[in-house]
């Protein structure tokens, strides 16, 4: 009852904001700007906190929404003047680690896997397939690079050169991102390939700050006596009832891919 009273101040309030699932676009995707923003708003602007804690399990996605949404929770932490702590569960690579660079401390349990500081492109191709079958693919454009990597014609060598130019510049993006962010705390070794390490290694690395567990970290930080305000997003009913079944598969076939290559 004490935090009603008038005049009488409570102890230290670390809203905890959960960012977990494959990063996309749209609301129903585990982590997308559209999705996360009345959450991250709320965090930032409810009952005044005096930090921000991001609980961080997500092995990357949209590079787009994992720049806006970490811009969102910047701005909102400039505004507000309130520090941000991101804490790794299983992982937090890809754009899953450029959310956690959102945060000004970094932390990760010993068995975590961060990193992944690179971009992917990934496809099929269907073109020998067709053949065999006997159908004929007839594609019509305006424009030279409109039908650029389509699957269901043989790779062309300009198209996959000017892919890699897309990803460089992507990549630069990311790496400008994580060195503004860590700046001289990261090390001399080579981050930025895409390789992935865990907790320890990763501490020595300077990718983060140390290993720790947020709710013993933020009581060391603010306090014994310190509350947390959980902030985290519902499932509606539509989904639970079975409606849009096949969408769900898809998306969940996706997300499945995006864990796998991290071994979970």
């Amino acid at each position: 009852m004490k935090r009603f009273i008038p005049f009488l101040k409570s102890g230290p309030k670390v809203a905890v904001l959960r960012l977990s699932g494959v990063i996309g676009s749209g609301p129903r995707a585990g982590i997308s700007d559209e999705g996360m923003a009345p959450l991250i708003e709320r965090a930032f602007r409810k009952g005044k906190p005096d930090a921000v804690a991001l609980i961080i399990n997500s092995p990357g996605g949209s590079p787009v929404q994992s720049s806006l949404v970490a811009a969102r929770i910047r701005r909102l932490a400039e505004e507000k003047g309130i520090p941000v702590h991101a804490f790794v569960e299983d992982v937090a690579a890809s754009g899953g680690y450029w959310l956690a660079c959102a945060a000004d401390e970094i932390w990760a349990d010993a068995g975590s896997i961060v990193g992944s500081i690179g971009v992917i492109s990934a496809g099929f191709g269907a073109h020998e397939l067709l053949a065999r079958q006997g159908v004929e693919r007839r594609v019509y454009t305006a424009g030279k690079s409109k039908s650029m990597l389509d699957p269901f014609r043989p790779e062309n060598p300009e198209d996959v050169a000017r892919l890699k130019g897309i990803l460089g510049d992507l990549h630069q993006v990311f790496i400008d991102w994580v060195k503004s962010r860590r700046g001289a705390k990261l090390g001399e070794a080579d981050l930025f390939t895409g390789e992935v390490w865990l907790g320890p290694k990763a501490t020595e690395l300077g990718l983060i700050d140390g290993v720790a567990q947020a709710t013993p970290k933020l009581k060391e930080l603010y306090g014994e006596k310190v509350r947390f305000i959980r902030h985290s997003r519902k499932k509606g009913w539509m989904p639970r009832i079975g409606i849009r079944l096949m969408e769900d598969a898809m998306v969940a076939v996706e997300e499945r891919a995006h864990w796998a290559r991290f071994g979970l």
